[in-house]
């Protein structure tokens, strides 16, 4: 038979064992069909990078699964019609991998490292502002920053001053004729 890799992301609003079970409904599915899925893993509450169906995290799941190609069909119309699934892909694999999925080596081995740090080596960050601690400096919305009108900009340079002609002005394109609808 066949092997496939299946990821799904499941709503942010559902609860995590609500997450393994629907995992639980698509193996037996996947049973049922006569395949087996080899491994399941849970990659928890993850941000999405960009919005589906109003929601910015969701519940990530990997299966290893070894089944015909119709069961495959079945749990991906199964995963259509569940409303508490935001994506789904599948993909058709030559070997199943071993052990733990690259999300979970790469959570294991930021767990060993200890604290976080940011660039820099220090602790906040390599961004300083006066206080010491990290950022860009202060907030312009609190401390009345930001544009203050015309006297933010920067002088305007004088081209005769500097020895140079000013450029010329673009022109305006021709205007269209009356028969041309482009």
């Amino acid at each position: 038979m066949p092997f496939y890799e299946n990821v799904f992301i499941a709503r942010q609003d559902i609860s995590a064992t609500q997450a393994e079970a629907l995992t639980e409904q698509f193996a037996a599915l996947i049973a049922e069909q006569g395949g087996t899925v080899t491994k399941k893993e849970s990659w928890g509450l993850r941000n999405i990078a960009y919005r589906i169906k109003k929601n910015r995290k969701g519940h990530y799941t990997l299966m290893n699964i070894e089944a015909p190609a119709a069961a495959i069909t079945e749990m991906e119309r199964q995963m259509r019609i569940n409303e508490d699934v935001l994506r789904y892909l599948t993909i058709r694999v030559d070997a199943l991998e071993e052990g733990p999925s690259a999300m979970l080596q790469s959570r294991s081995r930021d767990d060993r490292d200890g604290p976080r740090r940011g660039f820099g080596g220090r602790e906040g960050g390599g961004f300083r502002d006066r206080e010491g601690g990290g950022g860009f400096g202060r907030d312009r919305d609190r401390e009345g920053g930001g544009y203050r009108g015309r006297d933010d900009r920067p002088p305007r340079r004088d081209f005769e001053s500097e020895g140079r002609p000013a450029p010329e002005p673009v022109p305006a394109p021709p205007p269209a004729a009356e028969g041309d609808k482009s």
